[in-house]
């Protein structure tokens, strides 16, 4: 019966790609409106996922994954594969599409990417996948040495840079700032009681077992306060979509 229905769901989607090639025919802006429309349908079809799984959902998120995957191979090929291998192997060879590449010197270099690239392929073969994992090796080891140097500035040493701060703080007319004061207490409380609480080698009891309580606060707030971003990034969406469907497509909102 599902198959049934997903079959009559392809056909539906047919006649209107075929009945939107007539449109085009005639009239850009009547292909503007069944845009519109199109965008609508598939907006509630993703959003009848709240009722139940049915055909109408597999199909809108089965086409956001393809339209997805399509589009982004197609980014990849012309900002990395054209500029970064063709340009670099064969320069004249994307003279119409980089012409301030075309002139320069080949990089033979450039050829270990694309043999690894090329045995990393070989990951579709069952008798020789096993040579891709020299490929994929080479990626994971790269990107982790490179990544390690990186959050090792911007995210540890960053954060110990950003804590270490004097807890009185003067302005440049030697004036007591109280704001930036009692902040820079604050930061150093906070992070004071939360190391407290992962110190496991000693008894939480007394001071020290209040000093952890407060950082258990801390880190609740903490993640409350991520928990709550992400939660109203997801709503930002939703309102967007409301707004396209009550908006651009029924036309009660401006």
């Amino acid at each position: 019966m599902q198959r049934r229905a997903i079959i009559y769901l392809i056909g539906f989607i047919v006649l209107i790609i075929a009945f939107v090639i007539s449109i085009m025919a005639r009239d850009a802006r009547a292909f503007e409106g069944f845009y519109i429309t199109f965008g609508a349908f598939l907006t509630l079809c993703i959003l009848s996922f709240l009722y139940k799984d049915n055909p109408f959902y597999k199909f809108a998120e089965h086409l956001f994954v393809g339209v997805s995957a399509a589009y982004w191979m197609s980014m990849g090929f012309w900002t990395t594969l054209v500029p970064n291998l063709i340009g670099r192997l064969h320069p004249p060879a994307v003279r119409p599409f980089l012409p301030s590449v075309a002139d320069a010197e080949p990089n033979y270099w450039y050829l270990l990417p694309l043999i690894l690239g090329i045995i990393l392929l070989l990951r579709l073969s069952s008798k020789l996948g096993w040579i891709s994992r020299w490929s994929l090796a080479f990626i994971v080891g790269t990107t982790a040495g490179l990544n390690f140097v990186r959050y090792l500035r911007s995210d540890f040493i960053g954060q110990i840079y950003n804590t270490i701060n004097p807890l009185a703080v003067f302005g440049p007319d030697g004036g007591f700032l109280t704001t930036d004061s009692l902040s820079a207490v604050v930061v150093f409380l906070g992070v004071f009681c939360g190391i407290v609480y992962f110190f496991f080698s000693k008894e939480h009891k007394g001071a020290f077992g209040a000093a952890s309580r407060v950082g258990i606060y801390l880190l609740m707030v903490t993640f409350g306060a991520g928990f709550g971003y992400t939660v109203m990034a997801r709503i930002s969406l939703l309102v967007g979509r409301m707004r396209f469907l009550f908006g651009d497509w029924l036309g009660f909102i401006n």
